[in-house]
């Protein structure tokens, strides 16, 4: 997905920006980026390949060529970042989160005569923050350019403008899917998706965006340039799976709300009388302890950790570049307690269940550690469409997604056309989908969580909460 962080103060603030980024590492892998901007000397900038290094090994080099009182920085899953433009709206620095899914129509509507040119990454795709920027220097200022960006881009955009001013410009996107918060010291202001990221630099509070909305931040404070919109479909996975525990959006904290799902995935299995005889309940390392440990409170078995992820050498599995590096990485970080395992009834958590991709091995490592019984649960409903907002669950196709693919095995083409009832363990096809996944994988038992206990325990409006992924609904 992503993720970025902004400061503007009365000082230098080059650390800021440098940690505040950092901590927002868990959002994205491929390229990180940090743009410092200083009245004397302009705007400094540099971009790094992050995908085999964290964030923070490869930009300590860099911090005594950074000076400056404002400055932007993000982790990047997709394009380098943040990008330097000079247009008629004057030279400014600008880094994006999002997904433009109409990008080649774009730019045969507004671009296609010999007078422009996109530089194309190795893709052969244009860069979304360069073709951001073109749209945005269509318009008379920024804030013109950003609301017409922000019609015109199918998907989702959110940004960061480091204008020559050393002025930030912030605006989240049109139906709000990720949040953009605001905190201050006596020093200045800072923007960031994950508050806890400027509780730590000393920042507190301030203000957190409504969607559409766009804000200029100085040192001095901050101010609305364009007002919110009334509709928001912020992201329910933040809450379940990529916000970081310690952050809030909407008001709701992220550890709170996944330890509240899982007590409400055991409430309704106690209330059907669906709850396995089990020695433990256990969350996947790592997404998932916290929605177990609800879980096991709420149904009174004992937490445990049968096995650990051994992180030290390799954070993330997916980071090495080769697929069987990978799925040997991912095999060597799972190190089992065998007093937790052997004879044991175990019942797993994890955050989600997306391609199942791993799935298998987890299963057949646990049984082979002398597991007796291994049970499932998602604290989330199954996943049937892919994320056309975000980077989460995006794929070459649908039936990349575990959910959707055993419906097409389960039923061919017609069972597309009842996705919904598969979705539903209440039904006779929610039930023939629950069936077939646990013959797949050789689970005792797989539960999922139903949407509206996923809703229940995030706590706000409905309407307010993007569930496209599990419903196809806009």
């Amino acid at each position: 997905m992503g993720g970025f962080f902004g400061a503007a103060s009365k000082r230098d603030c080059v650390l800021d920006v440098f940690f505040g980024v950092d901590y927002h590492s868990h959002l994205g892998t491929k390229r990180g980026g940090m743009t410092i901007f200083d009245p004397a000397d302009g705007f400094q900038r540099q971009i790094h390949n992050i995908e085999n290094t964290p964030f923070r090994t490869k930009f300590e080099q860099d911090l005594s060529d950074f000076h400056g009182p404002s400055g932007i920085g993000c982790i990047s899953d997709t394009d380098p970042q943040p990008l330097l433009v000079r247009s008629h709206l004057g030279l400014y620095a600008i880094t994006t989160v999002g997904i433009i899914n109409n990008s080649d129509a774009l730019v045969e509507k507004y671009f296609s005569d010999h007078g422009h040119q996109f530089m194309a990454m190795s893709s052969g795709k244009v860069n979304s923050t360069e073709l951001t920027a073109a749209l945005i220097n269509q318009k008379d200022d920024l804030v013109s350019g950003i609301l017409h960006a922000q019609e015109e881009i199918q998907g989702s955009m959110t940004l960061l403008i480091l204008t020559d001013q050393g002025e930030i410009i912030a605006a989240r996107d049109k139906m709000g899917r990720l949040p953009v918060l605001i905190g201050q010291n006596q020093d200045g202001c800072c923007v960031s998706f994950e508050s806890f990221a400027y509780h730590k630099l000393g920042y507190e509070n301030a203000y957190e965006l409504g969607p559409r909305e766009i804000v200029r931040i100085t040192s001095e404070g901050y101010e609305v340039l364009s007002p919110a919109g009334e509709q928001m479909r912020i992201c329910a996975f933040l809450w379940t799976y990529y916000g970081y525990p310690n952050s809030n959006y909407e008001g709701v904290n992220v550890e709170v709300m996944r330890y509240r799902n899982g007590e409400i995935m055991a409430r309704d299995e106690v209330l059907r009388g669906m709850l396995p005889k089990v020695d433990y309940v256990a969350g996947v390392p790592d997404s998932g302890i916290p929605h177990a440990i609800g879980f096991a409170n709420r149904s009174g078995k004992p937490q445990a950790r049968p096995f650990v992820k051994y992180t030290p050498t390799w954070p993330r599995s997916f980071m090495p570049s080769n697929q069987e590096v990978r799925s040997q990485v991912a095999k060597m970080k799972q190190i089992p307690v065998p007093e937790l395992i052997q004879g044991k009834k175990l019942l797993f958590v994890d955050d989600s269940i997306v391609r199942g991709t791993q799935l298998q091995e987890t299963v057949d490592f646990l049984y082979e550690s002398g597991a007796a019984e291994v049970h499932m649960r998602s604290a989330c409903p199954p996943i049937m469409y892919s994320c056309k907002y975000l980077n989460f669950s995006r794929g070459n196709s649908d039936m990349d997604l575990l959910a959707r693919r055993t419906v097409q095995e389960i039923e061919g083409d017609e069972g597309q056309k009842h996705l919904a009832e598969y979705a539903d363990a209440g039904t006779r096809r929610g039930q023939c989908l629950l069936r077939s996944i646990c013959e797949r994988f050789g689970f005792d038992s797989l539960g999922y969580q139903s949407l509206d206990g996923l809703l229940e325990a995030i706590g706000i409006d409905r309407g307010k909460v993007c569930t496209y992924c599990w419903t196809g609904q806009e």
